[in-house]
């Protein structure tokens, strides 16, 4: 039966199938488990919608417009969540808002775990959970305001992280996987004095995804290489995507059973890159849960790494049949919850592609976008996931709201010419919303920078301006007002080319 609900001067009709009454708390009210629709009254209202994971598209359509989404479905496997898909329906991850004429704005938003998602049309905003479900966050007003209520509300009952990574040196955007040991000792040397707190080396050091140990290209194995880094007086950081693996490598050879199957008893593909689909690991299984946990050790305990990327982590939430019947969420946070017992609470986590909710009190930072490749638009692909600047900076604009919760990371900012397509105010567009994020990272070699974009990168680091949000997608650094609007718009030309 339909429940009359007062919120900050709004009255709105909610349905939830719980039977537990609404209980007020700060900023707005807690509606029981299950399903809940709500009857918003703003018609057509800008939609928000939160992306499954750190590369799942986010940002504001109106509910007249079509769903934001990823339309290639091998794409939306590998950056989103394909089982809750809806191409006429706006639908959202977690948590969705509305927004009406006078700018305030309707959110109800999952306060646990479980798989929430949501759904919007002209008349009704509903949430449901894939499985039993938590508790929901209703709330209306000030954009900034409910968001904030919601992520206090998220903290009480999941946990937030206050570590910070520093700056970060990470070896990707400018060699991807042809990293070696030899020419990585060269930029640590050059690193030496500049102001950066991590190292961070990327794909291309293991013998293949799925087995962790190095290749031939890092003879003197990773323990030198964390030695190295640390003597140059920064925290050595390390790629690893410990929840897949390839199918040609030794593990799905030699220990098929840590596979995820699906109902035919197949390995499931939980995205594809590589140049082919992935498997994932199956985390309610406990020998795969003995495999990530003897991975974590030997990388943080044996070889000395304190800083570790997570990457490809959704795939431990992809769709599958679990043992027990374990939900896919619960099974994603299990698995986080070992890392960081395993690897302790000194150590720095990022995920990447990160689902937010299972995440919170276990990872320190979070991406919030695709990666930010030296281009700000591929006109050859409409894809809100693919890797492109303009991708990175909207979809980062659209999860600042995370911060309370885990430290947002937008993905590097560029000081370098070289293989460089990005035009002055899209690099700073980049360095500003990393200032106003707080997490700085940076892949340019110190040898490939001239001398004034070198001065200019060590300026940029060590800077520390006062940012003050003044609008959805304006902020002022220490009184210089930014306005990131003209990112966010959508096909405009920003290449120096007619």
């Amino acid at each position: 039966m339909p429940l009359l609900v007062e919120l900050a001067g709004r009255t709105v009709a909610v349905e939830p199938t719980g039977s537990e009454p609404p209980q007020k708390i700060e900023g707005g009210v807690v509606l029981p488990p299950g399903r809940v629709a709500v009857l918003h009254g703003l018609g057509d209202a800008l939609f928000y919608r939160h992306g499954q994971n750190s590369w799942s598209p986010c940002g504001w359509r109106r509910l007249s417009e079509p769903p934001l989404r990823i339309a290639d479905p091998r794409r939306r496997v590998t950056a989103d969540d394909p089982v809750w898909d809806d191409p006429a329906r706006h639908h959202s991850s977690a948590v969705a808002a509305l927004q009406g004429g006078d700018g305030r704005v309707l959110l109800l938003g999952a306060l646990g775990i479980g798989t929430p998602r949501l759904a919007a049309d002209r008349d009704t905003l509903a949430g449901w959970y894939e499985d039993d479900g938590a508790p929901w966050f209703l709330a209306y007003g000030e954009e900034e305001e409910v968001f904030g209520a919601y992520t206090r509300a998220l903290a009480a009952r999941l946990g937030s992280g206050a570590r910070r990574a520093g700056n970060v040196w990470c070896s990707w955007y400018a060699y991807y996987e042809g990293i070696t040991e030899t020419g990585l000792a060269k930029d640590i040397a050059a690193l030496n004095g500049l102001p950066f707190d991590v190292v961070q080396v990327d794909d291309g050091w293991e013998e293949m995804v799925g087995d962790w140990e190095p290749n031939a290209k890092f003879p003197s194995g990773m323990r030198a290489l964390a030695d190295r880094i640390a003597g140059a007086g920064m925290t050595p950081g390390l790629w690893l995507a410990p929840f897949i693996v390839l199918p040609g490598s030794r593990t799905a050879r030699e220990r098929p059973e840590l596979l995820l199957r699906d109902e035919r008893g197949e390995p499931v593909v939980a995205g594809y890159n590589w140049g082919t689909g992935y498997w994932a690991l199956d985390l309610s299984r406990a020998d795969a849960l003995d495999h990530v946990e003897r991975l974590i050790r030997r990388v943080v305990h044996e070889w000395g790494f304190g800083y570790l990327k997570l990457d490809f982590i959704n795939a431990g939430a992809a769709p599958g049949v679990r043992q027990g019947g374990v939900g896919r969420e619960h099974a994603y946070r299990q698995a986080l919850e070992l890392i960081r017992r395993t690897a302790g609470e000194e150590v720095y986590l990022l995920g990447s592609g990160a689902i937010l909710l299972p995440s919170l009190g276990l990872l320190d930072g979070l991406r919030s976008g695709p990666d930010v490749a030296p281009m700000w638009q591929n006109y050859a692909s409409d894809d809100p996931s693919d890797a492109m600047a303009r991708n990175a900076v909207v979809n980062t604009l659209h999860r600042l709201w995370h911060a309370p919760l885990a430290e947002v990371d937008p993905d590097v900012v560029y000081f370098r010419s070289r293989l460089n397509l990005l035009t002055d105010q899209q690099l700073g567009w980049l360095r500003d919303l990393a200032t106003v994020c707080g997490f700085r990272a940076v892949s340019d070699p110190p040898g490939w920078l001239r001398a004034e974009e070198l001065a200019d990168m060590t300026a940029y680091l060590s800077a520390r301006p006062e940012v003050v949000r003044k609008g959805r997608y304006v902020f002022a650094i220490d009184g210089r007002e930014v306005d990131f609007g003209p990112a966010v718009a959508a096909d405009e030309q920003r290449y120096p080319i007619s």
